[in-house]
């Protein structure tokens, strides 16, 4: 659905509810407390449960609840997020929609939220895996002289499947070995990385990595080598294109990120890059958005 579309088709308050409802409850609706069928509509927006007598409206214990936002809103700044590549900037989502920085921010948190909760299945095939630096006043690679203020992030992504970001403390083995482990399966066929001896140690030599040894490649960056010359197949151009996209959000779109929120951004940029190919983003964002925990604002911003 392209804009004109989602603002024609969802016009009112209603309306939204009733895609809302759909989602959260394909088989009817049912209680959020003890899951049993409602028993009767009190009103277009509020559904009564016989059973626990609890009133509720599909927005309960969701990411809608208790917003004074209408539901109008809330579909247009899901759409303007889901559509822009880059990502939109709160501040370009309150001049668009005249609300406030503040409710804006929020808001795009709380769907980034939901989001986090939407992680598929564990990586396999051909797996690339490096790292980036982000942030920071100086240019380069983040260590030594570079190395103050920037953050680091670490991409995973399985050619012609998904990709994973991840806000990292360090590129340490240790570290390295914990996200390929929970990201990567063990029936992966080959692991590519550059020439980073963090990677070597992480998976030829750490003992938690036996199912993965034998299938690490290296392109040697550090000569100038971005695919190997005796087997074109060996880079990792694949994971640095999307380490591209995501530099050019920070820098064209969001300006700047605290590392505090980071992790977020990572987020929605991977939910957003996952399903960039699929018809119904729309949809799958508001579907995640009604069966994902809450995100409170004193959470936020603790």
């Amino acid at each position: 659905m392209n804009l004109v579309e989602i603002c024609n088709t969802f016009s009112t308050d209603d309306r939204c509810r009733e895609l809302l409802e759909r989602l959260r409850w394909p088989k009817g609706p049912g209680c959020p407390r003890c899951a049993q069928p409602v028993s009767r509509r009190l009103s277009p927006k509020l559904l009564w449960c016989g059973k626990c007598k609890y009133q509720f409206t599909v927005t309960a214990n969701t990411i809608f609840h208790d917003s004074h936002l209408p539901l109008i809103t809330w579909f247009a700044v899901v759409y303007l997020l889901c559509e822009s590549r880059k990502g939109m900037s709160a501040n370009q989502i309150k001049r668009m929609l005249d609300i406030s920085y503040k409710t804006a921010w929020y808001l795009c948190h709380r769907i980034r939220a939901a989001m986090k909760q939407a992680q598929g299945l564990p990586l396999e095939g051909t797996v690339e895996v490096d790292e980036t630096y982000v942030g920071g006043r100086k240019r380069g690679m983040g260590r030594g002289a570079h190395a103050t203020g920037k953050a680091i992030v670490i991409g995973i992504r399985q050619r012609g499947g998904e990709l994973r970001y991840f806000h990292a403390g360090d590129v340490t083995s240790g570290t390295l070995e914990k996200y390929i482990k929970e990201n990567v399966s063990e029936a992966v066929d080959v692991i590519l990385t550059d020439e980073f001896a963090a990677y070597e140690a992480a998976l030829n030599k750490s003992p938690l990595f036996g199912d993965y040894r034998g299938k690490h490649r290296t392109v040697n960056h550090s000569k100038g080598e971005y695919v190997n010359v005796q087997d074109r197949a060996i880079h990792t151009n694949t994971v640095e294109s999307a380490f591209s996209l995501l530099k050019r959000g920070i820098m064209g779109t969001w300006h700047r990120i605290s590392p505090k929120h980071l992790a977020a951004y990572l987020d929605e940029m991977t939910f957003r890059f996952n399903r960039r190919a699929d018809d119904d983003l729309f949809e799958q964002t508001l579907t995640v958005m009604v069966t994902a925990d809450p995100l409170t604002f004193a959470n936020l911003v603790k």
